[in-house]
């Protein structure tokens, strides 16, 4: 992509959600002009950029459509469904979404003659861990259809990438946290799942004391250990890698975290720390399936495409969730 090119146009499938809206925001400031593709489902009109388009990713029709007429040169991939616990009971529902949805994605986009993707990939799909950092050499063995899923997607993506020249790249999300205030965007979960969000509602009074799940971990303080990146960081990596995909790049596939373990109980003295107030918690059974720690070995994406985490303090973290917190848009 040489500097007198015209700014790419990017389809955001899933872009009415939590990462997708932050990518487009990202992708806008470089720029770049977007359209997000949602049936909002999970999503949310208020966070979509650009023009939204509703529609389901199991239509490939419908997909091939927007695609042709809107005249894309690439795509960013986030729809899904990602509830870990919802996928052991509902397998079935998270291979049609997920696996079945980008299948007709990659279809469509081919068919159209749109050849650069960026995936949005979990570090679920390396199951527990057996070292750790975890590197993107790590046995892939995935312990939920969530994550089977979306491992399922990444040979996918692989075998279409060898055989029939997509150009994409798989970034392999820790825990994605934080928010941006200033672009009215942050975390808007039903149910919402994840530690942050839970803590700062519980210390704020909007929801019932935080159940802190296993405090008999090996870890320092007996709680788990996670690698928590901020979605602003998230989006710097999605922008790096299409970037590259435009210039010819076949792709890759790359952890995104930020090397660094955060306990459960660091990110409740995080929350306190940050609003004034101590976050009531009850301490609740483990639950099943959950290693000790996760933390991300992030060398390769800062050595192929001069990625860096800005937001690695927990506490800035926070502070940015907090603020949308006390105020969300939607």
């Amino acid at each position: 992509m040489s500097p007198q090119s015209p700014a790419p146009k990017v389809l955001i499938v899933g872009g009415a959600g939590y990462i997708g809206s932050a990518c487009a925001v990202s992708l806008l400031e470089a720029g770049w002009t977007v359209a997000t593709y949602d049936d909002l489902s999970t999503g949310h009109r208020q966070a979509a950029q650009g023009d939204l388009i509703q529609g389901d990713i199991r239509d490939r029709g419908r997909l091939e459509g927007v695609l042709r007429a809107g005249r894309f040169d690439a795509v960013m991939h986030f729809a899904a469904k990602s509830l870990v616990g919802e996928s052991t009971r509902h397998p079935l529902r998270y291979y049609d979404v997920n696996t079945g949805g980008t299948a007709a994605l990659v279809d469509a986009m081919l068919s159209a003659g749109i050849k650069s993707l960026v995936f949005s990939s979990t570090c679920a799909i390396y199951g527990d861990p057996v070292r750790l950092p975890l590197d993107e050499d790590h046995p892939r063995a995935p312990v939920s259809p969530y994550g089977d899923s979306k491992e399922m997607v990444e040979r996918m993506l692989a075998a279409t990438r060898a055989r029939e020249g997509l150009r994409v790249t798989t970034l392999r999300y820790f825990n994605a946290a934080g928010a941006l205030p200033e672009h009215g965007l942050g975390e808007s979960h039903h149910p919402e799942t994840h530690l942050i969000p839970l803590a700062l509602q519980a210390a704020l009074g909007q929801r019932p004391p935080l159940a802190l799940f296993g405090e008999d971990y090996d870890t320092r303080d007996g709680t788990c250990v996670r690698d928590y990146i901020h979605v602003r960081d998230l989006a710097s990596a999605h922008l790096l890698a299409m970037r590259r995909l435009l210039e010819g790049d076949p792709g890759d596939a790359y952890n995104v975290g930020t090397g660094m373990g955060t306990t459960v109980r660091e990110v409740l003295q995080a929350v306190e720390r940050v609003l004034g107030v101590p976050v009531p918690y009850e301490v609740a059974p483990r639950r099943e399936g959950d290693p000790p720690a996760l933390y991300a070995q992030a060398d390769k994406i800062r050595g192929a495409l001069g990625w860096e985490a800005h937001h690695v303090d927990i506490d800035d973290i926070v502070r940015t969730a907090a603020q949308w917190a006390r105020a969300p848009r939607y």
